[in-house]
């Protein structure tokens, strides 16, 4: 017996998911932002449920701004601030933590309306909650990786930051992947010729673009885009030297600004190649048309990404390049997702 809601009848939720997906991923956004403009020490305290309530009058603002002057950020690297100057970077990392939390109301609410209208399956409610699990497991996690620069090193940890963002390029596949078994089946694709050797090749590009993500999370993490800013060499060499200059050796690829932007070069690079080469074997294939047209998307894409890329290397990494740089990683992964779900093995029914 076929257990799925028909495909009509998801459209509603569909529509949420996919609102949600949009909400996150202008998270993501923004959380770069606040990263490239020094703003997310700026709220010393969390507070899940008053945090929402920003700054209202002088006598509020000064005492959110003595808490601050408290902070090793403020001690170290901001003393003397004014006033007006906290403000401009409390408000990014305020906009952040309200967002976040709208996002979880965003996901709540329709989230009962439709199970008690009978709207979600028995079958899909799990993943929903696992969902908001996962949202709420994030936001943790977030105030986690803040705390990592409330210390005597006003430095946000480059572990906790890319976890932090690995964590929300993961909530959001997951979603839209759940909302893509919504909306389309996709079995117009499993009977081609060379179906499996698509899959899997597709999948791999999908593993390095999130490896891409990751190499650019400790690019952020460490700042190692200040560094090294020419292209195509670094330091006037293909291959510089340094690479492993710490010991042990593992360190080099977390630590060592050097290796961590060759490695998010290297990265780069087999992504030039591999995209072309699945959107040429897709093109050769008999895939429906929409497959196509998500492959011819997907090279699009590739190439406005590398321009961004390179782009915001050679600027010194200007805010608006580094996130609009950010947020082509980001769709990026979702063609490549899309692309995924066009491979899919598993019938519409199970989606």
């Amino acid at each position: 017996m076929n257990s799925k809601v028909p495909i009509e009848h998801n459209k509603p939720v569909v529509i949420w998911l996919l609102a949600v997906c949009t909400l996150i991923f202008c998270m993501v956004v923004l959380g770069g932002v606040t990263r490239l403009t020094n703003s997310g020490l700026s709220m010393v305290e969390w507070e899940p449920i008053m945090g929402i309530i920003p700054p209202i009058n002088a006598s509020e603002w000064q005492d959110t701004f003595s808490k601050y002057q408290q902070s090793p950020e403020y001690q170290k690297i901001n003393r003397g601030m004014s006033l007006d100057q906290f403000k401009s970077i409390f408000y990014f990392e305020y906009a952040h933590r309200v967002l976040g939390r709208l996002i979880g109301l965003a996901f709540l609410l329709p989230f009962i309306y439709f199970l008690l209208r009978k709207k979600i399956s028995a079958r899909m409610v799990p993943k929903m909650i696992i969902m908001f699990i996962l949202g709420g497991l994030q936001g943790v996690l977030g105030w986690y990786m803040v705390k990592s620069g409330l210390v005597h090193n006003p430095h946000v940890s480059q572990y906790r930051l890319t976890a932090h963002l690995l964590a929300a390029i993961c909530i959001y596949s997951y979603i839209l992947w759940v909302a893509m078994g919504m909306l389309w089946d996709n079995t117009a694709n499993t009977a081609i010729e060379g179906f499996n050797r698509l899959r899997v090749f597709s999948l791999t590009i999908t593993a390095l673009i999130v490896l891409m993500i990751i190499s650019g999370g400790f690019v952020a993490g460490t700042r190692a885009g200040l560094a090294f800013n020419t292209f195509p060499l670094m330091n006037g060499q293909i291959i510089p030297e340094g690479l492993f200059s710490m010991s042990p050796v593992y360190l080099n690829f977390f630590e060592n600004l050097l290796t961590i932007q060759f490695n998010h070069r290297l990265l780069a690079y087999a992504l030039f190649i591999s995209i072309p080469v699945l959107w040429f074997f897709v093109q050769k294939s008999q895939c429906q048309q929409r497959t196509r047209k998500i492959a011819h998307l997907f090279m699009l894409m590739l190439g406005i990404q590398v321009s961004l890329g390179i782009s915001t290397l050679l600027f010194h990494v200007p805010v608006a390049l580094a996130a609009t740089h950010q947020a082509g990683a980001l769709v990026l992964l979702t063609l490549s997702l899309l692309l995924n779900h066009e491979f899919r093995k598993a019938p519409a029914h199970n989606a």
